[in-house]
C-alpha cells in the first residue's frame, strides 16, 4: 500500500523500498563488526526514532537501547547544545553505535560524540540513514552510511516540517516554495 505524496512536498527522494533495503544492509553490517559485543544503539530524539526502531530489528544479535534528547539554541554555527534527557543506562565498556536520521552541519553530533566519549564506552561509532555532507562544518567518524543527501528541506522517516510528516513511509523533498 502506497501513501499519497502531500502537497508540501515536491516528490520522493528516498522510496520505502530502498529504505527497507539500505536499514537491512546496515544492521547485517552492525551485526557483523560487533558480533561478541555489548552492543548498545543510541538515538536523539525524536528523528532518529524511526531509523533506530527498524535498525535495531536488522541487528541479528542482542543489544540495548537507550535515547538521548537534545536542544540546540542560538545561531548554528556558533549555537549552544544543551541535554535535556539523558542516557538511561551507562556505557563504560560497551559498543556504542550512535543512531542518527540525519547529519547537516554536524555541531550537535558532535557535542554528543564529546559527552559519550567522557563516558568511557569500549568504542563510539555513528551510524546515519542520512548524510547531507554538503553542510558539514565538523569532521566526524561516520562509520555506517545509509545515503547522501542534497543540501534540500527533507520530510518523512523521522524528518519533519514543525512536527509534522514524520510518519511518510518515505523520504521527500519540500517544495521551495513551502520554506519562504
Amino acid at each position: 500500500m502506497s501513501r499519497p505524496l502531500p502537497d508540501v512536498c515536491d516528490g520522493i527522494l528516498i522510496d520505502a523500498d530502498a529504505l527497507v533495503s539500505r536499514v537491512q544492509e546496515l544492521g547485517e553490517s552492525i551485526a557483523r563488526d560487533h558480533a561478541g559485543e555489548d552492543l548498545r544503539l543510541i538515538t536523539i530524539l525524536r528523528g532518529g526514532l524511526f531509523f533506530l526502531s527498524d535498525v535495531c530489528r536488522a541487528v541479528d544479535m542482542p543489544l540495548s537501547l537507550d535515547f538521548m534528547a537534545v536542544s540546540s539554541y542560538g545561531p548554528s554555527a556558533t549555537g549552544s547544545v544543551r541535554i535535556t534527557k539523558d542516557l538511561d543506562d551507562s556505557i563504560k565498556g560497551a559498543s556504542v553505535v550512535v543512531v542518527e536520521d540525519i547529519i547537516d552541519t554536524g555541531l550537535t553530533l558532535h557535542y554528543v560524540l564529546e559527552v559519550l566519549r567522557e563516558r568511557e564506552p569500549a568504542s563510539l561509532e555513528v551510524c546515519t540513514f542520512m548524510d547531507k555532507d554538503v553542510r558539514r562544518i565538523v569532521d566526524l567518524p561516520i562509520k555506517y552510511r545509509g545515503f547522501e543527501v542534497p543540501d534540500r528541506f527533507l520530510v518523512g522517516y523521522g524528518l519533519d516540517l514543525d512536527g509534522l510528516y514524520r510518519n511518510l513511509p518515505f523520504v521527500a523533498t519540500l517544495r521551495d516554495e513551502v520554506m519562504f
